[in-house]
């Protein structure tokens, strides 16, 4: 892979993974119900009727982890604070059990030699704060804050680097527009609101991020973006896939950049989100990264008599699909990559999240040999070193994920991960994509150390 010397010798190369997906002991040293404990207990709405109870029981095995991290020689670490955890009541009362462990973590990826990348929410909601309107209400938002001030206090000596909302897009739309994910609401109204607060969370959380820590830190929001293209040149479908953009992409973009909501989407949907005087102004804190999450992108037809934003995905013909049925189309994340840059100004920005399900199966020796990931991986990695090519500011690149995990309303049987989990057993097996993905790491290593003019 010729290309890897585009990333640049600085390039941050990392994993990802978030709490309730592996760490488990949901009811153990104080933690409290999150909106997701209470979502898969409702019939239908997980599949298998799976739950994030036990997971891949990180909460104990966490040493084990760290070790195949090193094993990997990944110099990086992006996981999340489990918000009931540290703040059982949703704010107020600190549970020092739950504390003590994100620090027994951080203190344990230093003494590997792993950076630690902390994500402060990721869609574990405490489940009292949902009882008291959840995201539609701005209370939600301010408790954020408070939860930064909390966690930075303890880890900000340690942890530089922190993203405040993990892919708000799906806690707004996918968990109280469309139902699929928690709380599992279907109303565009309190949609809306959640996605405001959401957004304000995040510049409550930065400032207090940044006013807690004992030495200077990194802060930036983390959504999940795709590509919307036509699926034909008809007028319709053109406005179809500007509407799914202003949906997906613009939505959550512009506000974060300083320029308030799109006016089309709010006459699209008819609600007008409740701003009060200086939440935009809070929205658009200046932050020092941005982190992109990439999974596929959208064809896109007309759709009017179909749900907000009334376009309708349009399968590609002949696409190479994943386990999830998502098209593997490695050009959309180069070209996210070059828009953030060219359109937004984005000053740093992650890869925080890419990565593919497939069917893994265990050969008679007992190696995974997934090459599926594999070639996903390596192709999207050339497409993100054309973004560094053309000038893009890549800073680092995290595959999502370092375990098989629990996959919100998919459950266990989808498999991302770079190792193995045998969920009776709990025993890990590192994947062919993950022996890759440390050749890959090892081999920019290589590149970069060699100086230009010798190559």
């Amino acid at each position: 892979m010729d290309q890897l010397r585009d990333l640049g010798p600085d390039f941050v190369w990392g994993v990802a993974t978030s709490a309730y997906q592996i760490e488990g002991a949901v009811a153990e040293d104080g933690r409290a119900p999150s909106i997701w404990d209470t979502f898969c207990r409702v019939p239908g709405a997980v599949d298998n009727g799976d739950t994030g109870d036990v997971a891949c029981d990180h909460y104990h095995r966490w040493p084990e982890d760290v070790a195949l991290m090193r094993t990997l020689g990944v110099p990086a670490y992006r996981f999340s604070i489990a918000w009931p955890r540290v703040l059982p009541d949703g704010a107020g009362r600190v549970n020092a059990a739950g504390l003590d462990f994100y620090d027994r973590l951080v203190d344990g990826l230093l003494a590997a030699g792993i950076r630690p990348f902390a994500t402060l929410y990721h869609w574990d909601l405490p489940q009292v704060l949902q009882d008291r309107g959840g995201w539609p209400a701005r209370a939600t938002a301010e408790a954020l804050g408070e939860l930064g001030g909390v966690v930075a206090g303890r880890l900000g000596d340690r942890v530089a680097d922190w993203f405040t909302v993990n892919e708000p897009l799906c806690c707004a739309w996918i968990g109280h527009l469309e139902g699929r994910m928690a709380p599992g609401e279907r109303d565009l109204a309190r949609a809306v609101s959640a996605s405001h607060h959401l957004l304000l969370g995040h510049g409550l959380a930065a400032h207090a991020l940044r006013a807690a820590a004992s030495a200077p830190v990194r802060v930036g929001a983390v959504l999940n973006l795709s590509p919307c293209e036509p699926a034909t040149a008809d007028p319709r479908d053109l406005a179809a896939a500007r509407r799914a953009d202003g949906h997906t992409n613009r939505w959550w973009l512009d506000p974060l950049h300083g320029r308030g909501y799109p006016e089309d989407m709010v006459e699209v949907y008819r609600v007008q989100p409740p701003v009060r005087d200086g939440d935009l102004e809070l929205i658009a804190t200046p932050t020092d990264h941005l982190g992109v999450n990439y999974y596929f992108r959208e064809v896109l037809a007309d759709d009017p008599d179909g749900p907000v934003p009334h376009a309708r995905a349009v399968p590609v013909s002949g696409a190479t699909r994943t386990a999830m049925g998502w098209e593997v189309h490695p050009g959309g994340l180069e070209q996210l990559l070059r828009r953030v840059h060219r359109e937004y100004g984005a000053v740093r920005v992650y890869v925080t999240e890419n990565g593919s399900a497939w069917p893994d199966e265990r050969g008679d020796d007992g190696r995974i040999e997934d090459t599926g990931r594999m070639s996903y991986l390596e192709d999207h990695l050339v497409a993100a070193a054309r973004a560094a090519a053309s000038g893009v500011p890549l800073a680092g690149y995290f595959v999502w994920s370092l375990l098989d995990n629990f996959e919100w309303a998919y459950g266990y049987d989808k498999r991302f991960g770079l190792v193995h989990v045998d969920y009776a057993t709990q025993a890990r097996t590192i994947k062919a994509s993950g022996h890759r993905y440390a050749e890959i790491i090892r081999a920019h290593r290589a590149v970069a150390a060699v100086p230009d003019h010798a190559a």
